[in-house]
């Protein structure tokens, strides 16, 4: 009876090690054919995953759009007269550096919880649920945006906005990494960037052809714009497939290969069964590793180094400039330039981001991701400090070729943020997580963000504000030097990932690869001496 049992036990585990070499080989035909195909060829390989994952990517523009526009009103005189304090004398009504602090912290704050939560329901009930739920609040909350009678509502306003934005910022990378082949992978995240972008543009444009009104409405049709999203979601998240990553994790492997039939043409260069095999293949190896998909998992064994990168790329692209960047119009008025030419720059700022982030996909046939994101801090970091130098030239306030030579300057911080950091920031934080922790990684890296913005959203205005530290200019030798900071973290601590499969990178961090060496380690070779 003994024996009967033990050779059932035997002939499932030879079945089961049948069954993971079987898988292990498919997996490395999937790896063949992704490292095979180009961008030009994915493209047209995979035209439903571009779509799909551009239109979770949309959700961005929402999260641009709200960030955009309040930061553009405290120079709208009809908000600022509204919901500011008049000061008198040269400085008249002004948004008060404390609440300019509340309502700036309060999509922050809540992007924090939001992308702090927003993992375990994804994992949960998958992305799409998620993503209704989502939109179905991001409705309600608008309502409170556009009719708050007082600064108090629109700060509660901006805070419960915010925790969706927070969601939504965790779920379009998490969504783009896990429908787009290898090829993709880059372009479609530094593409969240852009939807971010073109929110900002939209939201200088919309402030702009406001500016001249003097009424409510100056601000409350901005607010009701939002709405314009929301229908153009909704309409095609309810055709988009669900997450082959999520659906293998969950056991569910022939839906699976359903929505990775949906993701690709029919074509002798798309191998259906090797991509699910090796998404079989990696999703077992992360469960040998790492059983549990917990927050706590993100920090033990290789996954801290991974883990690490996630949260440092994402807080140094809060802390190396765009704060300020995301107070130009206001900045632009402080240097002495005239209202309507503020926001003027403040729209051609925007427009140079779009530019510079469509620029980032031709940076990135060429570099990669280490290269683009660490030579990008450090040019910041030149900027900031000439920025902050013009601003001690004496007699500063009396030669206004100054003010513009610093929005100038600003314009070109913009295209070496968005061009380099921006983009390269999603990419990044999106696909270096292990699979199966991807995202708590995307999570712990948003939340940690939002922390970092959180505290530049108190200090910027202390700093900027005339009625404060007015800093003007001068916040340049601030931002320069934690701008060299990252810098010097990015050459030690970054590694590069373009080109490599998720498979290859648990490889790597699981062998302790150091960062500098990613680029030129050779997995094959590194295999055959184990063997």
């Amino acid at each position: 009876m003994s024996s009967s049992k033990d050779d059932s036990k035997g002939e499932v585990t030879n079945v089961k090690e049948e069954h993971h070499a079987e898988l292990l080989e498919q997996s490395k035909i999937a790896t063949h054919m992704e490292h095979s195909l180009g961008v030009i060829e994915a493209v047209k390989l995979y035209p439903m995953a571009v779509f799909w994952a551009s239109l979770f990517a949309w959700s961005l523009v929402m999260v641009g759009y709200d960030s955009g526009l309040i930061y553009s009103f405290y120079a709208l005189p009809a908000f600022v007269k509204k919901y500011g304090t008049n000061y008198g004398g040269d400085i008249g009504y002004e948004v008060s550096a404390k609440w300019q602090n509340v309502l700036g912290m309060g999509t922050p704050v809540g992007q924090f919880l939001g992308a702090f939560t927003a993992s375990w329901p994804m994992e949960r009930w998958g992305r799409k649920k998620v993503f209704w739920g989502s939109l179905f609040f991001s409705t309600a909350f608008i309502f409170l945006q556009m009719f708050a009678n007082n600064i108090h509502t629109l700060a509660a306003g901006e805070f419960l906005a915010g925790i969706l934005y927070g969601t939504y910022v965790v779920l379009a990378p998490t969504y783009a990494s896990e429908v787009c082949p290898l090829a993709l992978r880059g372009i479609l995240n530094a593409g969240m960037n852009l939807a971010y972008v073109i929110g900002q543009f939209v939201a200088s444009g919309v402030g702009k052809g406001f500016s001249e009104r003097t009424d409510q409405w100056a601000y409350r049709i901005p607010f009701a714009i939002q709405w314009i999203w929301i229908p153009i979601l909704a309409g095609g998240l309810f055709f988009a497939p669900e997450s082959p990553w999520w659906l293998v994790r969950k056991g569910r492997v022939d839906e699976a290969e359903q929505a990775l039939r949906r993701l690709a043409r029919e074509s002798p260069k798309v191998d259906i069964k090797a991509t699910l095999a090796n998404i079989e293949a990696t999703t077992m190896h992360e469960t040998e590793v790492e059983k549990d998909t917990t927050f706590l998992e993100c920090f033990r064994a290789s996954s801290r180094a991974r883990t690490e990168v996630a949260i440092m790329v994402q807080i140094f692209q809060v802390i190396t400039g765009i704060s300020l960047i995301g107070y130009a119009v206001y900045f632009f008025t402080l240097a002495g330039l005239p209202t309507s030419a503020s926001f003027d720059m403040g729209v051609g700022n925007t427009a140079i981001g779009f530019v510079a982030t469509c620029c980032s996909w031709v940076f990135m046939s060429f570099f990669g991701r280490r290269t683009i994101y660490m030579y990008g801090v450090g040019m910041m970091a030149v900027s900031l400090f000439i920025i902050g130098i013009l601003d001690c030239v004496p007699n500063y306030t009396s030669r206004k070729g100054l003010a513009w030579a610093q929005a100038a300057l600003l314009d070109i911080l913009t295209f070496l943020f968005q061009g380099t950091v921006g983009p390269i920031n999603f990419v990044i934080f999106a696909e270096i997580g292990a699979t199966r922790l991807r995202s708590q990684t995307v999570a712990l890296a948003t939340s940690s963000g939002s922390i970092a913005q959180i505290i530049m959203t108190v200090v910027v205005p202390y700093m900027l504000n005339a009625s404060s530290g007015n800093w003007r200019g001068k916040t340049g030798f601030f931002f320069g030097g934690l701008s060299t900071i990252a810098t010097v973290w990015c050459f030690f601590r970054l590694p590069e990932t373009k080109g490599r499969t998720y498979e290859e990178l648990d490889y790597m961090f699981e062998a302790g690869i150091p960062a500098r060496k990613f680029k030129d380690f050779k997995i094959s070779e590194a295999r055959e001496v184990e063997v």
